[in-house]
């Protein structure tokens, strides 16, 4: 490969013009090398001498590629995304023994970390690595084998099966039975002192959604405690700080130890659920298929 030394220069430089064709601003891709800005300039520019052409128009603040510069990003781009998807690919072949799981902190804690021990009992030659993470990430830009997301399913990205229908209900702590006892109708709920689930990235159902779904109109006046990740929100119901909305698929093992209990029957089901998901483009590995098809069995038994 000593034409691409004599043509580019260095290798390296081709992924700095990668990163400043993708920004158009040398700037953005300093940053995104963790290199200096000048250095970037300097590479252009060596990468121009041998190439024997420009490659961008240089203003006062910005760059823009040049017909040649054009052609060339785009090759560049289709190289390395084949260089990057093969490598992934064989690093997916190489850990045939570790899975990765993507989920929320609220499912690691109270849906997959009870039923670990069974897992390794069923198991005992696959390593399970939980990723906890507070938005639904790229699986296969990320690396990862599987995840879970909330929706109707029918991704662009990912393949999926449901493993539990949305069902929402109030939940508190049994501290809270005397509070609890001034509450009869749902209309009364809506001056509860109720936890509130902010999260940033993922869209997720609020009170005002609940109430609406049972017939019942509700304020939110920005009161009560609000709390920007699920676990946390559970937490604070245990603790006795308020009303939580509770997930079933989540919450049944709390509930069946006494930590939480639902404030009467009022439920309401919604046209989401929540689904394991695995990437399209690349195949699972065989202990990767023996998690997800785990998880589908242990969440239809739940069910």
């Amino acid at each position: 490969m000593q034409e691409i030394a004599r043509l580019f220069h260095s290798p390296h430089h081709l992924l700095v013009f990668d990163a400043a064709a993708r920004h158009l601003s040398f700037t953005k891709a300093a940053r995104e090398l963790n290199v200096s800005q000048p250095a970037v300039s300097l590479a252009i520019k060596q990468f121009e001498t041998a190439l024997g052409l420009p490659v961008f128009v240089r203003h006062h603040r910005a760059i823009e590629l040049t017909d040649a510069g054009a052609a060339l990003a785009e090759e560049v781009s289709q190289a390395l995304t084949r260089i990057v998807r093969t490598a992934r690919a064989l690093r997916r072949r190489q850990d045939r023994g570790h899975v990765t799981l993507s989920v929320s902190t609220a499912f690691a804690n109270y849906w997959m970390v009870p039923r670990l021990g069974r897992f390794h009992a069923d198991h005992p030659d696959i390593e399970l690595r939980l990723q906890t993470t507070d938005k639904d990430l790229d699986l296969y830009e990320e690396g990862l084998h599987l995840g879970v997301r909330r929706g109707t399913g029918g991704w662009a990205d990912v393949d999926g099966e449901r493993i539990a229908p949305e069902v929402l209900f109030p939940v508190a702590s049994p501290k809270l039975t005397a509070y609890l006892r001034g509450i009869r109708t749902v209309g009364d709920m809506t001056h509860a002192r109720l936890i509130h689930l902010e999260e940033p990235f993922r869209p997720r159902p609020t009170w005002r959604d609940w109430f609406a779904a049972l017939g019942q109109s509700y304020t939110d006046r920005g009161e009560g405690l609000r709390l920007n990740d699920y676990a946390l929100v559970i937490q604070a119901a245990m603790a006795g700080e308020g009303i939580a909305l509770g997930w079933r698929h989540v919450l049944t093992g709390l509930i069946e130890q006494r930590l939480l209990m639902p404030v009467h029957g009022w439920e309401w089901r919604s046209d989401q659920g929540f689904y394991l998901v695995w990437p399209k483009e690349a195949p699972l590995p065989e202990t990767a298929r023996a998690v997800r098809d785990w998880i589908i069995a242990v969440a239809r038994e739940a069910e």
